[in-house]
């Protein structure tokens, strides 16, 4: 069900940002996102030059000089992943490829992040540092 990400495959170019792209990609982070004010500079620091990696599907990734990915969009949505966090149990259950169901996000151990419906997030497992997956919802999590 999940096709695993290979750079020959799945990357079709990258993108060397000038000066004044870069600065019109932070503001557009801190128009979104005012509360990253004070650690945009930490996370992507204007003496830094950072690229553009461009996916299929309309996907893009900022990355730092050092390769790190900074932020993602799906065509013209904001620079930045939701997070949707599912408890200890679903974890073998998505890596298999199975679908998220409302349970397994509102249970103990679960966390949300108020989102519309057909947003993109990162799927995260309690007590984990990376994410399982990336997915889009079918609900806003209001209805969930």
């Amino acid at each position: 069900m999940f096709k695993k990400f290979d750079e020959k495959e799945s990357i079709s170019g990258v993108l060397q940002l000038k000066s004044s792209v870069q600065k019109s990609i932070r503001s557009k982070i801190l128009e979104s996102y005012p509360f990253l004010d004070t650690y945009l500079e930490v996370v992507l620091p204007k003496k830094d030059a950072f690229k553009i990696v461009k996916c299929h599907d309309h996907i893009e990734i900022i990355v730092n000089s050092a390769g790190e990915q900074q932020f993602f969009r799906h065509r013209e949505d904001p620079f930045f992943l939701p997070m949707q966090q599912v408890d200890k149990g679903a974890i073998r259950f998505v890596l298999s490829g199975a679908n998220i169901m409302c349970p397994g996000l509102t249970s103990p151990g679960a966390q949300m992040t108020e989102v519309p419906k057909d947003t993109i997030v990162a799927i995260m497992a309690e007590g984990k540092d990376h994410a399982l997956a990336i997915g889009k919802t079918t609900l806003s999590t209001e209805d969930m």
